[in-house]
């Protein structure tokens, strides 16, 4: 993967060796703990669930504001990268069906924990969207976690995780997560708001597959997809499948529980929107079948 000609545009928040502030009414310990401590581990979804714990407890925590702007570093400045380009290719889907795409809030890179408008924050949760402050949080560490730890390595793959993250921010501008949220709250039972959640998130893999498809005439070439970049990508989207990841973890899979999707279906729909490079066929909730 070709990215350094990309553009940059600074929506950064660079938060890495900033001490995390104490929290202020937000959400506790133990619901971090009970909620969010698994989405790379055990599968638990804070893109969705952690709006629901918000809205138990209210109020989020704080934290001192890091720097704001393009990070000095390359693995910052590669951030900033596939974010612009992200911005670049939204915005022209949306201008192509008279629409205007809002700008998600500065990514915060951070260490360790930070304070959101969801709650405290922990590397242990992964990279995960806020929905209340519409930003995405990243601890880097989780990028050597993937490499290592789960086989996932190349900068698509973490240029894929990015771009599924950013997929939840096009899910919130276009109302998609207030209804799924809503559909999850109304559900008959954990099972059923579970799969509410799967077709959350393989829509969000399928429009990171979308982002992929056209990065590179959006950016005019500044950024390259390159021979062996959607495999990495795959190799990422199996690695944190719901049932790799229950196996690995317990030994055993759930499928009642999975809140992701399974690693074919996650690999499934990422390659659907790269194919296509058409946000229309990342339906997940009315697809037939989600394979």
């Amino acid at each position: 993967m070709r990215w350094r000609g990309g553009k940059r545009y600074g929506n950064i928040e660079d938060r890495r060796g900033v001490s995390a502030g104490r929290a202020g009414g937000g959400i506790s310990i133990g619901a971090i703990a009970i909620v969010l401590i698994g989405y790379f581990v055990f599968g638990v979804d804070p893109a969705t669930l952690i709006g629901v714990v918000q809205q138990g407890q209210g109020g989020y925590s704080t934290q001192q504001a890091g720097q704001h702007g393009t990070p000095d570093d390359e693995r910052g400045q590669f951030v900033d990268t596939i974010l612009s380009s992200t911005t670049d290719v939204w915005s022209a889907l949306f201008a192509a069906e008279g629409k205007t795409y809002r700008q998600s809030g500065p990514l915060v890179l951070y260490t360790q924990a930070t304070g959101t408008r969801c709650g405290m924050g922990q590397s242990a949760m992964g990279p995960f969207y806020c929905p209340a402050d519409e930003r995405i949080y990243i601890d880097l560490v989780f990028f050597d976690e993937l490499a290592t730890r789960y086989g996932a390595p190349g900068e698509f793959a973490q240029a894929y995780v990015i771009a599924h993250e950013v997929g939840h921010h096009v899910q919130t501008v276009l109302g998609i997560s207030r209804q799924v949220l809503a559909a999850r709250q109304n559900a008959r039972s954990e099972a059923e708001a579970n799969r509410y959640s799967v077709m959350q998130e393989l829509q969000a893999d399928c429009y990171a597959g979308v982002w992929a498809a056209n990065a590179e005439a959006a950016s005019n070439g500044g950024i390259v997809i390159e021979r062996g970049d959607l495999e990495d990508g795959l190799q990422a989207a199996h690695a944190i499948g719901d049932d790799t990841l229950q196996k690995r973890g317990r030994g055993h899979v759930v499928p009642d529980s999975f809140t992701h999707g399974t690693s074919a279906q996650r690999m499934e729909w990422l390659r659907r929107g790269y194919d296509t490079g058409d946000p229309a066929t990342c339906d997940t909730f009315s697809a037939a079948s989600l394979r």
